[in-house]
């Protein structure tokens, strides 16, 4: 099994990077449901992402990529599941809510995952430092929904949707980190946006056929700058803890 070891230089400057491509991630889908149903674009979205990191793994010479092994199989299901609903809940409740809500709400998935991180990895403990700075998070997401509940808020349903995702979110990056010790990460982000599409897709089939996509969309050229191919790279990097 890998140790934790000290984020160095670089993967504190990959880090960064993802956070600010993540930060921008509900606005970025805020603008895409304008010209599409939830389930409908999460299917675009990670279509286009399976494509970009199957290409990243033919150019990294995994050409097993696809190669389910024994003992595989049931990780990658359970994590494509986990994804289904995670980004369903959060499309769901981002169309709901404001972006700027849906970004404070959203982003509590790292109080959640450094919760969880203490009961499921030994090093990653629940310092008094980190206690405190939980506690500090979800004051701020507690003041968000008190603010909502006393004035009666068009988007309390939205940002309890999404603050549901995030949970879910929290429990996922978590199960990404057992599970990357164990699988290569590539392997594992691309099933993951196999399985998702083929979620989104099914589901979204049954729900918003009589939903139409807009042609040219509204919100211009967008949505393409999520940068699928950070999914693979952050499973690698992304600290726990």
């Amino acid at each position: 099994m890998p140790e934790h070891r000290p984020i160095d230089a670089e993967g504190a400057a990959l880090s960064l990077l993802l956070a600010a491509l993540w930060g921008a991630n509900p606005v970025a889908i805020k603008l895409g449901l304008a010209d599409m149903p939830p389930l409908r674009l999460a299917f675009m979205r990670f279509v286009l992402s399976a494509v970009v990191i199957f290409a990243y793994a033919m150019l990294t010479k995994r050409y097993d990529v696809l190669t389910i092994r024994a003992g595989e199989a049931t990780p990658i299901w359970s994590l494509g599941l986990l994804f289904v609903v995670q980004v369903a809940l959060m499309n769901f409740g981002l169309e709901r809510t404001t972006a700027a809500h849906g970004v404070i709400v959203l982003n509590s998935y790292a109080v959640h995952t450094v919760v969880f991180a203490h009961f499921l990895f030994p090093g990653d403990r629940l310092t008094p430092p980190k206690l405190a700075g939980v506690l500090i998070a979800y004051s701020g997401v507690v003041l968000l929904f008190a603010r909502s509940f006393s004035m009666s808020s068009s988007t309390l349903a939205g940002d309890l949707i999404v603050a549901l995702s995030a949970v879910f979110l929290g429990e996922r990056i978590v199960y990404i980190a057992k599970a990357v010790q164990r699988l290569d990460p590539v392997r594992l982000m691309l099933y993951q946006s196999i399985i998702g599409s083929a979620g989104f897709f099914l589901i979204g089939f049954a729900t918003e056929a009589d939903r139409p996509t807009l042609d040219p969309p509204r919100g211009g050229r967008h949505r393409a700058h999520r940068a699928p191919l950070s999914q693979a790279r952050g499973a690698q990097d992304m600290p726990v803890g």
